[in-house]
């Protein structure tokens, strides 16, 4: 005995300028999180180094 499967069911229809104003907010959040880590690594390390040196 074979069962046939349901069709597939429609989607609902996608905002595709909404999705791409959403991907770029969340690539401006992405580059501002990495911005603010790489400063703080350099910060971290110009301490380190002037305790170093020093």
């Amino acid at each position: 005995m074979h069962l046939q499967p349901a069709p597939p069911r429609q989607l609902p229809p996608q905002d595709m300028a909404d999705l791409d104003a959403a991907e770029q907010r969340s690539q401006r959040v992405t580059y501002g999180f990495g911005a603010a880590a790489g400063v703080v690594l350099v910060v971290l390390l110009c301490l380190l180094c002037s305790r170093v040196i020093f």
